[in-house]
């Protein structure tokens, strides 16, 4: 089917209430639009830059970590969360009892992303898979009443207070077998010649007006991105999440996907899709070379610590994974007293290393400041 003559799917007449049903999207598509081809290769040869670049990063896992976080912290901001990403990277003892649900959130996020790649090890891309992230992603924070790990059984809504006044209504409940059995069709069907970039933008789309659970579907459908790429080969790494851009771009990213539906331009959102993973793999790139300019301008400084510069590698490998520690935190990575590491920390201070963040005397807390900018966007 061709973009141009793409029909979105109809209004169905349930009690009281339309809801709207998809069109399926297992099968051949094709464009005119060039602008699509022109952006498929320049999307194309960045994701393919970031992925041969992440390849060559030393210990490059240690890093991903916070493009994890960053995503989690992200993403979940988008659907209502208030978690800054300073909080996101430090343990619940540190976060005010009126932030704590969010902060939770925002974990959950993390530890379903994680393990949702580490299946992906073993098995393929799948429902069964998404379902399974889900239910960590809701475990014991405010959606957990929305049935996690479970597709929904009821109609529900986006907007607005009820069916009455929402402002888009997905498909009814016993239409998403079909619906999602054809999108992960979709994701695995070598009888057609889709590129993935395609495949996967359209798949957003599709996932998102399916809108499949009760609870948490902007950020399943996010994540579904990335596992998308990882499972097709696209990248060895999990180093490319939208988030970022898609929240910079929010009212644009709700309006492309809204014109699908309303207005059956399935070639606006394709192209809203391919720049964002664009210059997020450009993005994705320029951060990496950062981090290995700053890592290679930190190790040359802490050669001076002599005798102690073992510690002073160990401190620096934890910071790359948790960029603010208290004393006490730090203490316990390198298992020394609490002296010894005082002693340490003054000197990642005085050179320039760390930052102590609070001013108080009492539960001080050490900051890799210039680490953590390079995963906040400007």
């Amino acid at each position: 089917m061709k973009f141009e003559d793409f029909e979105s799917g109809k209004l169905k007449q349930q009690f009281e209430y339309k809801s709207f049903s998809p069109v399926p999207i297992n099968h051949e598509w094709t464009w005119d639009d060039a602008r699509i081809n022109s952006l498929l290769e320049e999307a194309t040869t960045a994701l393919t830059q970031l992925a041969t670049f992440s390849s060559f990063v030393p210990e490059v896992d240690r890093f991903i970590r916070m493009h994890v976080v960053k995503e989690a912290n992200t993403s979940s901001r988008i659907e209502g969360t208030q978690t800054e990403m300073d909080e996101a990277v430090v343990s619940e003892e540190h976060i005010a009892d009126e932030k704590r649900d969010d902060w939770q959130e925002v974990q959950n996020y993390i530890t379903a992303m994680n393990t949702a790649i580490e299946e992906l090890k073993d098995l393929p891309l799948s429902n069964r898979l998404l379902k399974h992230t889900h239910e960590r992603l809701l475990a014991g924070v405010r959606g957990e009443r929305k049935t996690p790990g479970e597709f929904r059984r009821s109609q529900n809504w986006i907007g607005g207070t009820s069916l009455a006044d929402a402002v888009f209504i997905p498909p009814h409940q016993d239409e998403l077998p079909d619906l999602l059995s054809d999108l992960e069709s979709f994701w695995h069907n070598d009888q057609i010649n889709v590129p993935h970039l395609i495949r996967i933008a359209i798949s957003h789309y599709q996932f998102e007006t399916i809108h499949p659970f009760l609870d948490g579907n902007g950020r399943i459908g996010r994540l579904l991105i990335a596992l998308y790429l990882l499972d097709k080969g696209l990248l060895t790494k999990p180093s490319l999440y939208l988030s970022a851009h898609l929240a910079k771009h929010k009212g644009q990213y709700y309006d492309s996907l809204t014109a699908v539906r309303e207005s059956n331009d399935l070639g606006q959102w394709v192209r809203f899709f391919l720049v964002a993973v664009r210059d997020t793999a450009k993005k994705g790139v320029e951060t990496f070379q950062s981090i290995m300019d700053m890592r290679k301008d930190v190790e040359i400084r802490i050669q001076a610590l002599g005798t102690r510069m073992h510690n002073g590698v160990k401190l620096l490998e934890g910071l790359y994974s948790t960029p603010i520690m208290t004393g006490t935190e730090i203490a316990k990575l390198l298992d020394v007293t609490q002296p010894t590491a005082n002693t340490l920390i003054e000197e990642f201070i005085e050179m320039g290393i760390l930052y102590e963040t609070t001013g108080r005397r009492r539960g001080k807390k050490y900051f890799f400041r210039d680490y953590f900018r390079l995963f906040i966007d400007e």
